[in-house]
């Protein structure tokens, strides 16, 4: 019996995909719900799974071919009787061979193409996760262990005229998802009327406050108590106060959102992705927090769906982990605004005329000049300041 692989059904923003990856090849056996191929969309990576147990008899679509919504990719030869009992011999000594060298193919895609860029082989890595799984930071130890650099395939440019020096180049099509980032950026600075403004925050009374209850909050809630918590919280303080700040441009029409669903940028192998916190403004710090890491996770194992996505009414963007002291964000359409947080640096500021070391923060704050006028962008900016500087304030609603 013979039983077609399609294409999952796409929602309703996304057109086609592209074979990103096939997991599984033909003549391979497969179980029951194994991943067997990947499908990279303009927004997320979706998995294909095997409905039965059985063998690919034939693969339709090769990797990097463009699939629509529905369409058949594949077909499995289900297996029964002793030829049952062959393949589940076959894939025992796969998953025991697996296992010991580390197979690439039980790992992520993020893993996957670590491990393809650098041309390494798995089963010289020691993986520290569960049944031996390679991790991001195993690779990144192994590399750091034998010093070696990315072995990547170059395309030598034969077009120099001079023949004196050979001049390497080497040419990768663009991503589906980069591409769609591409397209976003470039329509909003052409589209929108976007002014960035800029202040600073003391992170000192934040500090101290992680600093003396970090502990017990992590052994209440089982989790650290990270920034991102407090400035999710200040903000939507501040877009209750300038709920224009909250709005959006549709057409000739503003939409003012009455509530707060908070946008977070994430960044990740294959581009920055920006999940969702839906409903913000009625949950607790911990519950941001605990949101905020489990996009985190999901969006490094590539599980983000097109729902976490989608919408939001205001975005945070935290160039800071990256070491950024100072940038101007780029608007999430149809967003107004965008926060954006950078790295804390001690710095020597004056309080009460005296000179003291803190440590600072900039924040910048890029919004639609269209709908959100420089005044209230300003003033908006200063009520997110003054609620990080006072954390009393985010707890009275200040």
């Amino acid at each position: 019996m013979v039983t077609e692989i399609k294409s999952p059904t796409y929602p309703e923003s996304v057109a086609d995909g592209t074979i990103a990856n096939w997991v599984k090849k033909e003549g391979q056996a497969v179980k029951q719900d194994e991943l067997i191929a990947e499908i990279e969309t303009d927004k997320i990576v979706l998995e294909v799974l095997s409905p039965i147990n059985g063998k690919i008899s034939k693969i339709l679509k090769p990797e990097g071919e463009v699939v629509n919504s529905g369409e058949l990719i594949a077909q499995i030869e289900e297996t029964s009787g002793h030829a049952e009992e062959e393949d589940q011999e076959d894939s025992l000594k796969e998953n025991v061979s697996s296992k010991n060298e580390n197979n690439s193919l039980n790992h992520g895609p993020a893993v996957r193409r670590m491990l393809e860029e650098y041309n390494l082989d798995p089963k010289n890595i020691t993986g520290s996760g569960k049944d031996g799984r390679i991790s991001k930071s195993d690779i990144k130890n192994y590399l750091e262990n034998i010093n070696k650099k990315p072995e990547k395939p170059i395309e030598k440019d034969m077009s120099t005229s001079s023949g004196l020096t050979d001049r390497d180049e080497e040419r990768v099509p663009m991503s589906r998802m980069r591409s769609t980032i591409a397209k976003r950026l470039l329509s909003v600075t052409q589209e929108t009327a976007m002014l960035t403004t800029f202040n600073e925050v003391d992170m000192k009374p934040i500090k101290d406050l992680r600093k003396k209850f970090g502990d017990e909050f992590q052994t209440e809630h089982g989790l650290k108590l990270g920034f991102m918590g407090f400035f999710v919280s200040a903000s939507i303080n501040a877009l209750k106060k300038f709920p224009v700040a909250n709005a959006s441009i549709d057409g000739t029409d503003v939409i003012y959102h009455g509530y707060q669903d908070i946008s977070v940028a994430v960044s990740t192998d294959r581009g920055l992705v920006v999940p969702v916190i839906r409903d913000a403004d009625i949950l607790t710090l911990p519950d941001i927090e605990k949101s905020i890491l489990e996009y985190s996770e999901k969006a490094k194992e590539g599980k983000l769906s097109i729902e976490d996505m989608q919408g939001g009414t205001f975005t945070i963007s935290n160039g800071g982990v990256f070491g950024s002291l100072l940038s101007t964000p780029i608007l999430n359409a149809p967003q107004t605004a965008i926060l954006g947080m950078h790295t804390i640096q001690d710095r020597v500021v004056v309080i009460e005329g005296e000179m003291k070391i803190r440590p600072m923060m900039y924040l910048a704050l890029s919004y639609d000049h269209r709908l959100l006028d420089g005044k209230d962008a300003v003033a908006f900016l200063i009520c997110i300041k003054e609620q990080l500087e006072s954390p009393q304030r985010l707890l009275l609603n200040l």
